[in-house]
């Protein structure tokens, strides 16, 4: 990209020309895994628009003493950016800025520079002195007119500024949106602690209470206790009850009842009893120690939840949320309300800035008045579930949730198709949320085959009936602790059938990819001939390549994506030490590109080919020539190394090794080309937070939907399209989605993946950020611009 000289006339800074803007971009408050995504997201997409981009450096200090502090940036200065934690522009806290007199300092620097556009990544402290400096603006403008500083011709291009808010925060504290950058991250960082910490907990038979982040909001400390299965957690908005002490020790004595050996509590530094009184970690473990006799320790994780690099989710969510501030700043007029970037489930929203502020502040409010009710209510619905899905399978002798015995269901729970990263996790909450409710949850071990082939073996057959004490240590487990299969019920449906009937299966909850698809459709289409299969069956999506019909997420692909990126940031910095070299990576996925586009938006690849865009010789050449453009841009740079990542059936003519080799033919020994497989590595290990607290809540939604049909006929649910469902994140909402429909109108059968998947347009933006020239700016022949 060509650098944009700064016009000036006489000294004066001229607006750029039409609607173009100079868009300042700053961190400020805490930093936050993904900020620097964030910057490099607007600094290339500012420049992609025809637009400047400058860095104020120190946040709003930067802004006050300008000079040095704000410069512009250009293409390359971003570049790395996305795999580096903490914030590269730097953030300090500025009290000038508190003052009058401070942000009438900021508006002259900002007029000087020609700044007319503000993106602000930050807290709600932050967000909030924004809005109030876009308020007072036309004053300060005055003002400054009025003393001297500047001109009437020099502000008349300046008289209104638009400002855009993200949202970086490791604790997840504004409302208004699921998510704040960085705050998976900072979960990563927890329940890796938690996971090292929980293998000398069940050695040694010992209680550990630990303190995390979070002082007015419970996010991290409950997101915690949902994806390690921790005994009790504190959070501020949710105290436990009056009796709480014995409540607690009251849970835990039951679970080593039971026989558990380890006891985890999670405790929020901004936890509080009922009564405002602070509930301190000591004070937990003298409780522990005193009246259980537990050996027990204290582990503050301090502020190692809030460096390091950002998981993918992080890179993904800073990149199109930084990516949608510019599209906003464009889209602004002088009356547009300062907007903050947020997320709703899987969907990147505009909400109103000082409305999500206010709802934030009403949160603490409703605490200090003791108003818990109003306080959890003013979190986002996600909370609350989060929440009930928590208190439902943390402990499950809880007599008022137990429904009457004529409700009661045998629910039976099979895996299907290929391990993903989330699979147990479901499974124990589903587990949990049977017993607590009184049902009987019956695993079949290794999928249809296994139930048909070895359910009667002796001792122990493929059908078994599953208690508490089995699932609870699965949640930090990868793969499939009962097994999966791809073999389909059509395979053999008598007997399938046969074992339904005999195992007297009133439910059937189906964890898998679109094997698991494929198989409730059969057995929904095969109800006509086998009354067995006339009961309901829900579909929890669980595959790595995130291509299963009628949900925009699948369990598994979260933890597919951090394994890439962590394996394409160790191949990239391979290849930024010899500065010369582009590796091909080949992605997993199937015939759906989603692994390989988000792990390209994830990483900062050049180029993503993909089953859905094919790989033809044109789109070679472009890239080709493109890779000798950057690298002649580069000599000198460190961070200099290039991945482009290739879905495994992009082509069949073009495998990676062929693309890597064409590369390395065409480069005339300018630069290298390697290739690299990562594999199964691709499959994960240890399930990522992510796809840990999402099985757990769309596992209960799912056991929820199945009870629902409790006490109806065979044929009344039968004749019910929603007894055959697949669950499923759309948009900003959580459905069920029922296979009839999504059979006809959104399966592609023959590529094994949805009609229209929602993540294609990514792809541009992939391609915006990385540089890629465009088909139709290239010669045909040669490829070059």
């Amino acid at each position: 990209m060509a650098e944009i000289s700064l016009a000036s006339i006489n000294g004066t800074v001229v607006p750029l020309p039409g609607k173009k803007r100079r868009i300042g971009v700053m961190t400020s408050g805490g930093d936050a895994p993904g900020m620097n995504g964030a910057v490099r997201a607007i600094v290339r997409m500012t420049i992609a628009k025809g637009c400047e981009a400058y860095g104020v450096y120190e946040g709003y200090e930067g802004l006050v003493q300008g000079g040095g502090l704000i410069k512009q940036m250009h293409w390359e200065d971003v570049r790395g950016w996305l795999s580096e934690g903490g914030t590269l522009i730097g953030t300090a806290r500025c009290k000038a800025f508190y003052e009058r007199p401070g942000r009438l300092q900021a508006a002259k620097n900002m007029v000087k520079t020609g700044i007319d556009a503000l993106i602000i990544i930050g807290g709600d402290g932050s967000l909030t002195g924004a809005d109030k400096f876009r308020a007072e603006w036309p004053g300060l403008i005055r003002e400054l007119v009025e003393k001297g500083d500047l001109t009437s011709g020099e502000v008349e291009p300046f008289k209104h500024l638009n400002i855009v808010g993200l949202v970086g925060s490791i604790d997840n504290d504004m409302s208004s949106t699921d998510a704040t950058i960085g705050c998976y991250s900072s979960l990563g960082r927890i329940c890796e602690a938690v996971d090292y910490i929980d293998a000398t907990a069940f050695s040694h038979q010992r209680a550990f209470v630990i303190e995390v982040m979070g002082r007015h909001c419970g996010w991290l400390a409950l997101m915690a206790g949902v994806s390690t299965g921790a005994d009790f957690v504190f959070i501020p908005e949710h105290p436990p009850g009056e009796d709480w002490e014995n409540q607690m020790c009251g849970i835990i004595s039951r679970h080593r009842k039971l026989g558990k050996r380890k006891t985890i509590v999670i405790v929020a530094e901004g936890a509080h009893d009922l009564s405002l009184n602070k509930v301190t970690p000591t004070k937990v473990k003298d409780l522990l120690s005193n009246t259980l006799g537990l050996d027990t320790r204290i582990t503050t994780l301090g502020h190692v939840q809030r460096g390091g690099n950002a998981c993918a989710y992080d890179r993904m969510l800073s990149t199109l949320q930084g990516v949608e501030a510019v599209e906003a700043v464009l889209d602004a007029t002088p009356e547009t309300p300062t907007p903050v970037i947020s997320i709703i489930e899987n969907k990147i929203v505009r909400k109103p800035l000082v409305e999500a502020v206010k709802a934030t502040h009403a949160v603490a409010a409703a605490i200090e008045a003791k108003d818990f009710k109003r306080a959890m209510g003013l979190r986002d619905a996600e909370f609350a579930e989060y929440h009930t899905a928590y208190m439902t399978t943390t402990a499950t002798d809880q007599p008022e949730l137990r429904l009457p015995k004529e409700k009661h269901m045998r629910i039976a729970i099979v895996h299907v198709g290929a391990p993903a990263g989330g699979m147990n996790s479901a499974t124990r909450a589903a587990v949990a949320y049977c017993l607590t409710r009184g049902h009987t949850p019956i695993a079949i071990h290794n999928g249809f085959p296994g139930l048909c082939r070895h359910h009667d073996d002796k001792p122990v057959g493929s059908v078994r009936e599953v208690e508490w004490l089995d699932v609870e240590g699965w949640i930090s487990k990868g793969g499939s602790e009962i097994g999966t299969n791809r073999g389909l019920p059509s395979e053999d449906f008598e007997k399938t059938a046969e074992c339904f009937a005999r195992y007297k299966f009133d439910a059937l909850f189906v964890i898998g990819g679109f094997e698991a698809f494929t198989a409730i459709s059969e057995l929904r289409i095969a109800r006509k001939e086998y009354a067995a299969f006339r009961i309901p069956i829900t579909v929890l999506p669980a595959t790595i390549s995130n291509n299963v019909p009628g949900t925009e997420y699948s369990i598994g692909s979260d933890t597919c994506l951090n394994a890439l990126v962590d394996y394409c940031d160790a191949i990239k910095q391979s290849a930024s030490a010899s500065r010369r070299r582009v590796f091909v990576v080949e992605t997993q996925g199937g015939r759906s590109g989603y692994v390989a586009t988000i792990g390209g938006l994830s990483v900062g690849a050049l180029a993503v080919y993909t089953p859905e865009e094919g790989v033809n010789i044109k789109m070679l050449a472009r890239d080709i020539e493109h890779l000798r453009e950057s690298f002649a841009k580069d000599q000198g740079q460190s961070r200099a190394g290039k991945l482009i990542l290739r879905n495994e059936h992009a082509s069949k003519t073009y495998t990676t090794e062929i693309i890597a080799n064409m590369i390395r033919e065409e480069a005339k020994g300018r630069f290298e080309s390697r290739f690299a497989v990562p594999g199964h590595v691709q499959q994960g290990g240890t399930p990522s937070p992510m796809d840990r607290v999402r099985a757990v809540r769309l596992a209960v939604k799912c056991i929820q939907h199945l009870e629902a049909f409790a006490g109806q006929s065979p044929e009344s649910i039968a004749s019910d399209d929603s007894s055959a469902a697949v669950i499923g994140i759309k948009g900003a909402s959580v459905v069920f989605g029922n296979m009839i429909r999504l059979e006809k109108e959104e399966t592609d059968w023959k590529d094994r993946r949805p009609k229209n998947e929602f993540w294609l347009n990514l792809k541009n933006v992939v391609d915006t950020l990385s540089g890629r020239p465009r088909e139709s700016d290239c010669c045909e022949r040669c490829g070059k611009t």
